[in-house]
């Protein structure tokens, strides 16, 4: 089921080209636990019944994608792919978040 949920493989993806980040230590390590945080928040999502439910953890993994954004800003090295990337998963999770905002009110 996972595997069709483009959102979720997108934030996959994104957590694997932020562990290839060079970056300094702290906030490196707070990048991987942030984009973790986001996948991990889509899977869980996902499995909620409701659309409310499903919209709390979306909700989540976009605090958790803005959390990786302010650490790449933080970064001395500017990773021009890896913000790339990250400004397509936070418009994924836009439409997702607005998609169940309309289907839970």
């Amino acid at each position: 089921m996972l595997s069709q949920f483009r959102t979720y493989n997108l934030a996959v993806q994104f957590h694997g080209a932020c562990r290839a980040a060079k970056m300094p230590g702290y906030l490196k390590t707070q990048l991987l636990r942030a984009s973790s945080s986001v996948a991990l928040n889509l899977a869980e999502g996902s499995g909620k019944s409701s659309a409310r439910d499903q919209q709390r953890f979306y909700f989540i993994a976009m605090g958790s994608l803005r959390e990786c954004q302010a650490a790449l800003d933080l970064s001395p090295t500017r990773e021009l792919q890896l913000v790339a990337l990250a400004d397509h998963l936070g418009a994924s999770l836009y439409k997702l978040c607005r998609a169940r905002s309309k289907n839970s009110g």
